[in-house]
């Protein structure tokens, strides 16, 4: 199935956000890799779903904090379509520590985060980075989030990591222009499986404080942030640099939850 007219590559790609992602692109008409680390099933599952869409689709594992994993996958993409048009790098990771206990926070999470959140979407970047001018241009588009901005949010090393890869977008938007547009997005709240499973008991207790003090009423699903990101491939070709907050006003709401 090569040479199709559209590919794209989403990282985390099996579920939650990547998922709804990669359906819309699918909807649009892009082949796409659905790639994942551990979440085989969900991943499958996304691929079956844009199969009955009509195009191609691919679930690739990896580990986007290896280097060569990520250039493994390009190269299967390569093999399998021809092409590399949109990277979306969703693929991420955290500890639910609370701010106050600096004593939990261990280098080895400082290390497994900054490696997944930061160095994951810079080692896709740069695999992508031939394959899309060889294509004549393309997009990648990083999930950061408004912990980045707000220093709030499931720890300290998560927050950081985020913000490090705002500053890696805009870096790489520099360096791959005029070719190559690199944006990101910043969701809030998202409800699901992953912050229920970090937060746990206090997941319902906090969902529904946001949603009491948030100017649109609600927290975020999945399918609003892939809404997003669609709106940055679809949008302007002038935009590039630049990150893209979806989050009901959490950031206007002067409102702040604490995870302790």
């Amino acid at each position: 199935m090569s040479n199709v007219s559209r590919v794209a590559i989403v990282t985390g790609g099996g579920t939650g956000v990547g998922q709804e992602t990669s359906l819309a692109l699918g909807r649009l008409g892009y082949a796409v890799i659905v790639n994942y680390s551990r979440s085989q099933a969900e991943a499958q599952e996304t691929v079956d779903q844009l199969t009955a869409l009509g195009v191609g689709a691919y679930a690739y594992q990896a580990d986007v904090a290896s280097d060569q994993a990520c250039c493994d996958m390009v190269a299967f993409t390569l093999e399998k379509f021809g092409r590399i048009d949109v990277l979306i790098n969703c693929a991420g990771t955290t500890d639910f520590i609370p701010f106050q206990n600096l004593e939990a926070v261990t280098d080895e999470s400082w290390l497994r985060l900054y490696q997944v959140n930061v160095m994951g979407p810079f080692h896709c970047a740069r695999a992508v980075r031939e394959p899309m001018l060889n294509a004549g241009g393309g997009q990648i588009i990083n999930v950061s989030s408004v912990a980045a901005q707000l220093a709030q949010g499931s720890s300290i090393p998560y927050c950081c990591t985020k913000a490090a890869l705002d500053n890696l977008t805009v870096s790489l938007a520099r360096t791959l222009a005029p070719q190559i547009r690199v944006n990101a997005i910043a969701p809030g709240f998202i409800a699901g499986r992953w912050t229920q499973a970090g937060l746990g008991s206090k997941y319902e207790e906090i969902k529904l404080a946001y949603e009491k003090t948030l100017p649109l009423g609600r927290v975020c699903e999945p399918r609003d942030i892939a809404d997003g990101i669609m709106s940055l491939v679809t949008g302007s070709s002038m935009l590039t640099g630049q990150t893209l907050t979806v989050d009901g006003g959490m950031m206007i709401s002067g409102f702040q939850v604490k995870f302790d």
